[in-house]
């Protein structure tokens, strides 16, 4: 039986987002997402991307350790 291991994160973004000035729309333009997906991952419901951690990281000028803490 393979168990099945689902990693939790704790998501700083929105704080990280508020300190750059920006609302979730404009993050959401820059880094190419919906602000339904900033959303999403400033309430700790969806797992980003590689891609999308790196590109929110360098939108909001903030370590990619410090905004996504996984467990």
């Amino acid at each position: 039986m393979e168990v099945s291991t689902i990693q939790k994160f704790t998501c700083n973004l929105k704080k990280y987002r508020q300190l750059a000035g920006l609302t979730q729309e404009e993050l959401g333009q820059l880094v190419g997402v919906r602000r339904e997906t900033i959303v999403r991952l400033e309430a700790g419901k969806y797992n980003p991307s590689l891609k999308l951690a790196i590109d929110i990281s360098r939108a909001v000028k903030a370590p990619i350790e410090e905004i996504f803490i996984f467990d």
